[in-house]
């Protein structure tokens, strides 16, 4: 299956080849991935709890949902896809940027990902799949900052980074 695979690219995201998705966090070789981050009126994020039974972070808090782009596939759509895969809804999505990461598990995978950040507005219903999720809840971005503070393990390792770096473009938005 085409979405079994991850788009391996260079620090310029130069397509390289493709791999399989476990392949690829098995050697920790980089890879195109994107996150989602939905905002309500009220401008609070959507979280979203993966759930128990993931390959890697399961249990753990983080934006509204996140995946890897399919060969020829844009960010956009992307994002869209997966938005409805996970979340049960469509929203429009824009890009406001990106950044690689390199980081390694207890369980031996890798995410080594170049990450487009990808972001939206929803305030209609949410249906989620609970194959990907465990619970999703709104929060504002700084009771978000403020709990990563106090329970930093509650949190994906990405949605941490996206945090720090990307606060204030997400508060601005």
């Amino acid at each position: 299956m085409i979405d079994d695979y991850v788009i391996l690219v260079d620090k310029n995201d130069k397509k390289i080849g493709l791999m399989s998705k476990m392949e690829a966090h098995k050697k920790g070789v980089l890879h195109r991935a994107f996150s989602v981050f939905i905002f309500n009126n009220k401008n609070e994020l959507m979280l979203q709890k993966r759930n128990k039974n993931k390959y890697h972070s399961p249990g753990l808090w983080t934006n509204t949902c996140c995946s890897h782009q399919r060969d020829e596939e844009s960010n956009i759509s992307a994002g869209k896809r997966r938005l409805l895969e996970e979340m049960g809804f469509c929203a429009e999505l824009n890009e406001i940027g990106s950044f690689i990461y390199n980081i390694g598990f207890d369980n031996g995978l890798v995410e080594h990902e170049l990450d487009y950040i990808l972001v939206g507005k929803h305030k209609g219903n949410v249906n989620i799949n609970p194959d990907e999720v465990d619970d999703w809840k709104w929060l504002s971005l700084d009771n978000i900052k403020d709990d990563i503070k106090i329970n930093p393990d509650n949190y994906t390792e990405w949605f941490k980074i996206i945090i720090k770096d990307y606060y204030d473009q997400l508060k601005n938005l």
